[in-house]
């Protein structure tokens, strides 16, 4: 890679963490539409997981007071039998399907009648949401605005909604390292690049809780809502440039 892509790339690793720090989702959406750009769908897809899994994982420390610890369990036990599914099915999307899963995405989402979105802290949602929004993970590659359908009835507030999310997000990000690493290996993944790139995204994460501070409940959702519509508009296109030079 040129210097110049390096550098790209690097740009996009803070700040996509720092999105995410801020929203609990969309910074994904936008370093995966990167990656996906230099490097095949699986090896993308194992490098994307790692260093999310550190931004988050870093994220979840600086909320660690915040997290609600019991939907974890439920989770797991759910990302545990999708996972086992997928890997038996051993389906690995190419570009163009992921990039128009995460297009479309937040417009499914929207469609969807709020009196059908389950709250997750009722009984059995969080096994639910986890069954589901593994399988999405490794289907579009990003899960977090999937997952959030299920916070949005919540009464919880922005800093926990954040921090759970994170610790549900990090495991996800487990399983689809996983996932990918054990059908495809890891392909061309440049090793060397990974210690810089998780010193990235820990350091975009970081800046995270200054804006965090700083806003209020209404403007978080307001602000979150319209950066995931911009940026699933640019990836719908970039799926009908790829359908269309097949």
């Amino acid at each position: 890679m040129t210097p110049s892509v390096l550098a790209l790339i690097g740009a996009t690793i803070v700040f996509s963490s720092f999105l995410s720090g801020v929203f609990g989702m969309a910074g994904g959406m936008v370093l995966l539409g990167v990656l996906l750009n230099y490097f095949d769908v699986a090896t993308g897809m194992i490098l994307f997981s790692i260093i999310q899994l550190f931004a988050n994982g870093w994220r979840v420390l600086q909320w660690r007071r915040y997290v609600l610890w019991p939907i974890l369990g439920w989770y797991v036990v759910g990302a545990a039998i999708s996972f086992a599914g997928m890997w038996t099915i051993a389906f690995v999307p190419d570009k163009a399907m992921v990039y128009l899963a995460l297009g479309l995405m937040p417009f499914v989402v929207e469609a969807l009648p709020a009196a059908m979105r389950p709250n997750i802290e009722w009984r059995g949602v969080p096994f639910i949401t986890g069954l589901a929004t593994t399988i999405i993970q490794i289907l579009a590659g990003v899960g977090g605005l999937f997952l959030d359908i299920f916070f949005q009835k919540s009464m919880l507030d922005r800093k926990t909604t954040n921090a759970t999310k994170a610790v549900a997000q990090s495991f996800s990000h487990i399983v689809r390292a996983l996932y990918f690493g054990s059908l495809s290996g890891v392909g061309d993944l440049p090793l060397w690049a990974t210690g810089p790139a998780v010193l990235l995204a820990i350091a975009g994460t970081s800046l995270a809780p200054f804006v965090i501070e700083r806003m209020t409940d209404h403007g978080f959702r307001q602000w979150t809502r319209a950066i995931i519509f911009a940026i699933s508009a640019i990836y719908l296109a970039r799926a009908g440039w790829l359908f269309w030079n097949r």
